[in-house]
C-alpha cells in the first residue's frame, strides 16, 4: 500500500511574527486611543476656547484627578474584582489628615502619616474580607463604601461642629505639604499642576509592574482564572490583597492632593468618582471580567473624560447632557473592548 509523506511546515506557527496591524489591534488601549484622537479633533473644530494652548493646562489637570485613582482601579480590574469604595476613600483620606493634625495640635505630616496607614488598613480589609468570605467585590466594597461615608459625616459633625474639616494652612508643615502634594508652576502659558507630572509617574511605573514583572503576570492570572492560577502556584490571595491596598494608596495620594489644595475637606464629597474611575478604567481597554486591560488605557479613558467635560462646556452646549455622554461612552468602550480582543485571540 503506497503511502505518502509530507514535508514538515519550514515555520512554525507558535513562533511566527504577527503583523503590525495584529500587534496593533492586541493592545487593548488601541480603541480609546482612536476615541480620544476623535473627540480632541472634534472639540478643536466646534469649541474655539479648546484650541487655546493655555486651556491645555486645566484639561489636563482635570484628566489627572481621575486618572490617578484609574490607575490602580485599572490594575484591580485586571484582577479580575471592583472597589466601589475608592470614590469616598479619598476624601476619608483628606479628612483624616485633616481632622488628626488639628484635633491633636500634630505637625501636618504627622496626620499625613496616620492618614497613609489607615487607607493602607482600608484596603486589606477589603482585601482580607473578600478572601475570607468569598462574597463578590461588589458586595464587600460596597458595604465599606457605606461605612465610610458615614463616617465621613458623622466624625466630621462630632469633630469640627460642621460637614467639613478645619483649616489647616497655618500649621507647622502645611506649606512642604502642598509641594509635595498640590502645588504648580507655569510652563510657558501653561499651568501645569504638581498631580500631572505624579499621574504621569504613577501610570510609567504601573505599566512596567504590569507588563514587565512577575507580579504583572500574577494580576493578568488571577483575573482571567483565579483556580487556574493557584494551581500553578500564584499566591492569589496575596496578590488580590495587594491589589486592594494598592488602591488604599492612591486613595491616600488622591485624598492628599485634595487636602493641601483646597485647604480643607468636605465630608460629603466622593460619592460617585467610584463610578468615574471605573468609566476611564473600561474606556480604556479593561474588562469587566478580569484579565484583559492596560494601565495606559486608563489613562488614556480619563483623558477622554477630561476632554469631553471641559469640551461640552467650551462649546456652550448645556451641561446636563454630560452624564449621558457618559453612559453611552461606557456602553460603545465595552463593546469595542470585546471586539478587540476577540479578533487578538482568533490571531
Amino acid at each position: 500500500m503506497a503511502s505518502t509523506l509530507t514535508a514538515p511546515s519550514s515555520v512554525d506557527d507558535r513562533v511566527s511574527k504577527r503583523s503590525l496591524g495584529a500587534r496593533l489591534l492586541s493592545r487593548p488601549e488601541v480603541g480609546s486611543l482612536v476615541g480620544a484622537i476623535v473627540i480632541l479633533v472634534f472639540f478643536l473644530i466646534t469649541a474655539p476656547t479648546f484650541r487655546d494652548l493655555g486651556v491645555s493646562g486645566t484639561i489636563i489637570y482635570n484628566s489627572a484627578l481621575i486618572g490617578v485613582m484609574a490607575v490602580p482601579v485599572a490594575l484591580l480590574m485586571i484582577g479580575g474584582e471592583f472597589d466601589l469604595s475608592a470614590g469616598v476613600a479619598v476624601t476619608t483620606s483628606g479628612l483624616t489628615a485633616a481632622l488628626f493634625a488639628y484635633q491633636f495640635s500634630t505637625n501636618v505630616w504627622v496626620g499625613v502619616l496616620v492618614s497613609l496607614l489607615v487607607m493602607l488598613a482600608v484596603g486589606a480589609f477589603n482585601g482580607w474580607l473578600l478572601m475570607r468570605t468569598g462574597l463578590p467585590s461588589f458586595l464587600v466594597t460596597l458595604g465599606t463604601f457605606f461605612i465610610l461615608q458615614g463616617l465621613n459625616l458623622g466624625v466630621t459633625r462630632m469633630l469640627s461642629g460642621g460637614v467639613s474639616s478645619s483649616p489647616i494652612s497655618d500649621m507647622d508643615g502645611f506649606d512642604s505639604a502642598k509641594k509635595v502634594f498640590a502645588s504648580d508652576f507655569n510652563l510657558g502659558p501653561i499651568n501645569v499642576k504638581i498631580l500631572v507630572l505624579w499621574w504621569i509617574l504613577f501610570v510609567v511605573a504601573a505599566s512596567w509592574v504590569l507588563l514587565k514583572t512577575k507580579i504583572g503576570n500574577w494580576i493578568f492570572a488571577v483575573g482571567g482564572d483565579a483556580a487556574a492560577a493557584r494551581a500553578v502556584g500564584v499566591p492569589v490571595k496575596r496578590v488580590k490583597i495587594g491589589l486592594f491596598m494598592t488602591v488604599g494608596f492612591f486613595a491616600w495620594f488622591s485624598g492628599m492632593h485634595l487636602l493641601f489644595n483646597q485647604n480643607s475637606v468636605q465630608s460629603g464629597e466622593g460619592v460617585g468618582k467610584e463610578f468615574i474611575y471605573i468609566i476611564a478604567a473600561v474606556v480604556g481597554g479593561c474588562l469587566l471580567t478580569g484579565g484583559y486591560g492596560s494601565v495606559v488605557g486608563s489613562a488614556i479613558g480619563a483623558l477622554i473624560f477630561g476632554m469631553t467635560q471641559l469640551g461640552v462646556v467650551y462649546a456652550g452646549w448645556n451641561a446636563d447632557w454630560f452624564k449621558a455622554f457618559l453612559g453611552v461612552m461606557l456602553l460603545l468602550a465595552t463593546i469595542v473592548n470585546l471586539v478587540v480582543k476577540k479578533r487578538a485571540d482568533l490571531r
